[in-house]
């Protein structure tokens, strides 16, 4: 299944449109171009609605919030429930502070979000309506561990149900659910957290992989977690002495693009809970 999802992003080439933070603006469009898709980044207002309408998806990333930005995001948004396209949304730093939580509430109460992915702080923060968060990075206090895993699992499967959304969330184990089903993923190194924006380049890689796939969401979304995870581990497997996190930051894009079905298959490690 994974294999497949791979292989209809590398044949459909979706074009994502980006509404992202200006971080990891470069390496969101990199990834993109890396697993097969095509992307667009526009956040002006006055632009979006048109950008959103040649596109297949919508990522939407709250990292760095300003007035125009945040009204694009609801116009884009909207004009893509109105086409039916997939939109996910990043919650970046939801939980450090105010503006931050409370656009994240009101775009999932507003918008038909197809995907919401984030650290599992930033969507407890989303199913709690409050939180707090270590800057964009997750609490150690929330962490998704062997011992707190299966109730994990119901939590996320519980927010999926309540928001109609495909819940990721990712972190040392990831979670993806439906509801009904989780896969939980072992997949990736602890060094990726040394590079800036690896949640980003998820949260646009999995856009292209729903919107390549629209008949098994769920499944795209959980393949495009392992990818990520399994190029963590392919690039750092190709670290020389000297190297150091921009090096790995290039391994792992590199990674993505020369991964294929049949790596996917093979190195992906998961079971469904």
């Amino acid at each position: 299944m994974f294999k497949n999802c791979l292989e209809n992003v590398r044949k459909t080439v979706p074009l994502v449109h980006n509404i992202t933070n200006y971080v990891t603006v470069n390496d969101v469009a990199n990834v993109l171009l890396a697993c097969g898709g095509s992307p667009i980044m526009s956040d002006e207002a006055e632009d979006v609605e048109d950008i959103t309408s040649v596109c297949g998806g919508l990522n939407i990333n709250i990292g760095t919030l300003h007035k125009t930005s945040i009204e694009g995001m609801f116009r884009a948004g909207k004009k893509a429930n109105e086409l039916g396209h997939p939109v996910l949304l990043d919650p970046v730093g939801a939980g450090a502070s105010a503006l931050r939580t409370n656009t994240a509430l009101d775009l999932m109460r507003e918008l038909d979000l197809a995907v919401i992915r984030g650290n599992i702080s930033e969507i407890k923060t989303l199913a709690l309506g409050s939180g707090t968060t270590k800057g964009v990075d997750a609490d150690v206090a929330d962490a998704v561990t062997e011992e707190n895993l299966d109730e994990a699992v119901e939590f996320v499967k519980r927010f999926a149900k309540e928001t109609g959304s495909i819940i990721a969330v990712t972190g040392a184990i990831d979670l993806v659910s439906d509801g009904e089903k989780c896969y939980v993923i072992r997949n990736g190194r602890p060094e990726m957290g040394k590079i800036t924006g690896t949640g980003c380049q998820l949260s646009g890689m999995m856009t292209a992989y729903v919107t390549a796939n629209p008949e098994d969401r769920l499944e795209a979304a959980a393949a495009a977690v392992c990818v990520m995870g399994l190029a963590g581990e392919t690039g750092w497997s190709r670290m020389q002495e000297g190297d150091g996190n921009a090096t790995y930051r290039n391994r792992i894009i590199d990674a993505i693009y020369n991964m294929t079905g049949e790596d996917l298959e093979k190195g992906a490690d998961y079971e469904i809970r």
